[in-house]
């Protein structure tokens, strides 16, 4: 889009002052290649000082300016306004699953805390020794260094669809936080953060909506790292949860049988001995069977079970 006049509609909210978020509209005269960070600026230094949000580094490093435009997060340094414009508007709204402090900025408490869980830092082994430096080859690196790129703009935070629902979930930043210890060839805590992860509200909550890899505006990438976590994890024997039963169980029902048996899988996902888990499905199971929507008795084969056979009998060459 060349020059011409776009219509900012921002959210805005003062805690002091308002009981509600309310739209506020400002009129901004486009020029070729700025960014949504420059017509902010250029609202607030021209048009209206009150107006916050947050920014710093304006070349997509430093992660602060991460806001919803049009209803998706991106950062704002890093968008060029002619990509967003809709029918000459643009709308701009602060980031989700967080509390709003003002305007478009908000607390970010929670999202640093989600990220001390899964200690973020490189943990001694039994080679460390503080006289000399760690090397790294360039193989060893490489399984690391699309973790490495994320920012922490919370961009991927903002529009996660567990977090919306379970504020109890790790999120996407500190997973893929994990992983870059986690892979890391001179990290000792692998072990323990893989058995800390993989429990409730680890690994095994993501939805696999893939949100969070559609904003991410490095190359992290978040549910790629989730998944190379959860295929560690498995390879390493953390099986005593819901998520590695589910997958195992999946793997025993179609993989190797050609079934698919929707009584034994829930079973066998809460654990068979685990009363507490299986009593915990038994309403659901009767609610079910009461509208007549319980899976058949005895299970049905999988469709083409010839080929499915044959993608996992691969996939096992491919483990080995």
């Amino acid at each position: 889009m060349s020059n011409g006049e776009v219509t900012f509609i921002i959210e805005r909210f003062d805690p002091e002052k308002d009981t509600a978020p309310y739209p506020q509209e400002y009129k901004v005269i486009l020029e070729p290649g700025q960014t949504l960070l420059n017509c902010l600026n250029n609202i607030k230094w021209t048009q209206d000082q009150t107006l916050a949000y947050r920014y710093s580094c304006g070349s997509a490093i430093c992660g602060s300016c991460a806001m919803r435009i049009n209803g998706k997060a991106v950062l704002a340094c890093k968008t060029q306004v002619s990509d967003c414009v809709k029918d000459g508007v643009i709308r701009l709204a602060p980031i989700g699953n967080t509390k709003v402090v003002r305007d478009l900025v908000v607390d970010l408490e929670p999202f640093w805390n989600a990220l001390k869980r899964v200690r973020p830092y490189l943990t001694p082994d039994s080679q460390d020794a503080p006289e000399k430096e760690r090397e790294q080859t360039a193989e060893e690196f490489s399984k690391i260094d699309p973790s490495t790129t994320c920012i922490m703009c919370g961009a991927c935070y903002s529009d996660c669809n567990v977090l919306e629902v379970d504020n109890q979930f790790l999120g996407p930043v500190a997973l893929a936080k994990a992983h870059r210890f986690i892979f890391d060839s001179r990290d000792g805590g692998g072990h323990q953060r893989l058995t800390e992860i993989s429990e409730t509200n680890g690994i095994w909550d993501c939805t696999h909506c893939g949100e969070c890899t559609t904003r991410c505006p490095t190359e992290t990438k978040p549910l790629s790292r989730i998944e190379e976590i959860k295929v560690k994890a498995m390879a390493e024997g953390h099986h005593g949860n819901a998520g590695a039963r589910h997958v195992l169980g999946f793997r025993e029902t179609v993989g190797r049988r050609g079934l698919l048996d929707e009584n034994y899988l829930p079973l066998r996902t809460v654990g068979f001995f685990n009363i507490p888990g299986l009593l915990s499905i038994m309403p659901v199971g009767l609610r079910m069977m009461w509208r007549g929507k319980n899976p058949p008795m005895i299970p049905h084969y999988v469709d083409k079970v010839g080929e499915v056979n044959n993608i996992f009998a691969r996939f096992e060459e491919f483990r080995k």
